[in-house]
């Protein structure tokens, strides 16, 4: 592994905390954080609107869909080099150029990425200074977890709220990279957070990168200059 190039990418259910997991996992590494950040740089980068990525992320839109039941395995050629004219805010495409941005951020930095399949992506583009994981929760824990983050009271309408996004998700991952989005032998490392709190989930990430060899994880991830190390 390069342990310059050091990039971790977490895969998680809705309402299991894997984005705040991730936030301070960045903040304690001293390393790069991307979420729905990935979305105004690729729209900056295309010079395609970002409501068009924000309409597409992480879910499968109607066209998508009827692609999904027809098909069941991700389009050839996905990791093409995307359109500039033509359809160019087609789902397909709308890909393409995140996983531009995506493969850009990991061979510049370190860094940790939520979602939008950037494991998937930066597996099969070769990189093997990657982590892998994927955060899960029981049910009851991840409507808990989804009433107190975005603030709803109803039970009944977190589930709702949760269920609709878990499906989107897995469609997403199903169509884009041909596997089951909750198959933990996708991931290096899959934590169910249910009994853990999040800080706790940091720290199990954290000495996982130890074991895997990079031991300057927690006290050494600046050289003398002060630039990061991981």
């Amino acid at each position: 592994m390069d342990k310059s190039k050091l990039v971790i990418t977490i895969e998680r259910q809705y309402g299991s905390g894997g984005r705040i997991v991730g936030k301070k996992l960045a903040e304690e590494l001293g390393i790069s954080f991307y979420d729905d950040e990935i979305l105004s740089m690729t729209a900056e980068k295309s010079a395609v609107g970002e409501k068009y990525f924000r309409l597409a992320d992480e879910k499968a839109g109607n066209n998508l869909l009827r692609k999904i039941v027809g098909n069941l395995r991700f389009p050839a050629g996905i990791f093409e080099e995307p359109k500039k004219e033509g359809d160019v805010t087609s789902p397909d495409n709308l890909f393409r150029f995140q996983a531009e941005v995506i493969r850009e951020l990991a061979s510049a930095e370190s860094c940790v990425i939520v979602g939008r399949c950037a494991d998937y992506i930066l597996e099969t583009s070769g990189k093997t200074d990657l982590v892998k994981i994927f955060v899960y929760a029981d049910l009851s824990t991840c409507v808990r977890r989804t009433q107190e983050t975005d603030g709803i009271t109803d039970t009944k309408e977190a589930l709702n709220k949760l269920n609709r996004i878990t499906k989107q998700r897995k469609s997403y991952h199903k169509y884009f990279t041909g596997k089951e989005w909750e198959d933990v032998t996708n991931y290096d490392l899959p934590i169910n957070a249910s009994k853990l709190e999040l800080d706790q989930v940091v720290e199990l990430i954290k000495d996982y990168i130890r074991m895997i060899g990079y031991e300057g994880a927690e006290y050494d991830r600046y050289d003398d200059d002060g630039v990061s190390t991981l």
